[in-house]
């Protein structure tokens, strides 16, 4: 499995915008949506070996 470097720079002034944190919250919700999608289709046995339960992915996905 790959690792994602998901650092991201939206603003280059100290207090981000409205349009910022939106585009903020929708990149969040879709690296989510990846990691959430990549844990499903491991195995049991692949999700234990990374200690992790098929309960816990959604957990896990959020962060």
């Amino acid at each position: 499995m790959s690792a994602y470097d998901t650092h991201r720079v939206l603003t280059r002034s100290g207090r981000p915008g409205f349009v910022t944190k939106l585009v903020a919250a929708i990149l969040a919700w879709n690296d989510a949506r990846v990691t959430r999608a990549a844990l499903m289709k491991l195995s049991d046995r692949e999700l234990d070996d990374i200690g992790i339960s098929r309960g816990d992915i959604a957990r896990v996905a959020r962060g």
